[in-house]
């Protein structure tokens, strides 16, 4: 009796647990000296940003941070392209041909709680040659992390470099169940680059990738070891932030709140890290208001930017490198 009785009480007291990191509760930010926004960006006239989706997940707002109610909300699997005049960057790969296949690997879990769809369009091979890119300009893929609904387009870009920092190219190889894709997916041609730059807007290291600041990549660890943050800033005065899955939506940052208990056990790597690094860019959101934060799968922050698909009419998608070492 004594026994059930205990069995009973731990139950009762794990299922209140577990409806209490469903609640709300914002963090809280510390007190920090003032933050410094030079350098300032210059990015080149011409440079153009826009963005493709190749599918969504189907989920509620409960399951992206702690507060959220129980309203439907589609997760894009979308990809940022930044058409720069010395190259182009796919930011993150989103759903490949071979997307149900590559569903498998996700967590029964979460598979259990969401739905899969497969845009129109299809996967970013089956659009680039719709954006007419220049066949002079290299081609190349950064990823924000390497969790499968972010690897699973390079299946169909094998020819294309994809750009990682050193640890996030060491957890694709030790990562486990959390980057079981990007391992059966076999050689890929990664390119690693380092943050060889200094501090960047209250981050201490960054990588300048086309050396005009007009994309940087700052250190975002914590939903995986190398996760980063790519700051774009545009011609005509847009600054944004690709935080990648740091938040999945954009009440992540602005609250700021981080995901309820079991999403954070399913995905996250760190989250003392991921904790830190929502606080971040909560104070740099209110250092710099307009900032357009953009979460990888916040569909309604992605449709607030240009459709890359207008660009233009049919051309020949590029089989170049990066010329990186």
């Amino acid at each position: 009796m004594k026994l059930r009785t205990g069995l009973g009480l731990g139950l009762m007291v794990a299922t209140a647990a577990l409806i209490w990191s469903f609640t709300p509760q914002s963090l809280k930010p510390a007190a920090a000296p003032a933050l410094s926004l030079a350098p300032v960006p210059q990015p080149p006239a011409g440079m153009r940003i826009g963005v493709l989706k190749t599918g969504a997940m189907q989920s509620q707002a409960i399951m992206a941070y702690r507060g959220g109610g129980f309203e439907p909300r589609s997760f894009g699997m979308d990809v940022v392209v930044v058409d720069h005049p010395q190259g182009t960057l796919l930011f993150d790969a989103g759903f490949g041909r071979d997307v149900q296949q590559h569903y498998q690997t996700v967590p029964w879990l979460m598979r259990a709680v969401s739905k899969i769809s497969v845009d129109a369009a299809g996967a970013v091979a089956d659009q680039l040659p719709a954006l007419a890119l220049s066949p002079d300009k290299p081609l190349g893929v950064v990823l924000t992390h390497a969790h499968w609904d972010h690897v699973s387009g390079l299946a169909d870009l094998r020819e294309l470099p994809v750009w990682v920092n050193e640890q996030e190219r060491a957890f694709i190889d030790e990562g486990g169940a959390a980057t079981a894709l990007a391992r059966q997916l076999g050689p890929l041609n990664y390119r690693v680059y380092r943050y060889d730059s200094g501090p960047y807007w209250g981050y201490p290291r960054s990588h300048d990738f086309f050396g005009d600041g007009s994309v940087v990549l700052v250190p975002g660890g914590g939903h995986t070891p190398g996760s980063t943050i790519a700051f774009i800033h545009t011609p005509d005065g847009r600054h944004y932030a690709l935080i990648g899955d740091l938040a999945w939506q954009h009440e992540g940052v602005d609250l700021p709140a981080e995901r309820p208990w079991m999403s954070r056990l399913l995905v996250d790597d760190d989250w003392a890290q991921v904790r830190t690094a929502l606080l971040q860019l909560h104070r740099l959101r209110q250092a710099l208001p307009a900032l357009i934060v953009v979460p990888a799968h916040d569909r309604r922050v992605m449709e607030t930017l240009p459709a890359a698909r207008d660009w233009g009419q049919a051309a020949v998608v590029p089989d170049l490198e990066a010329g990186r070492e």
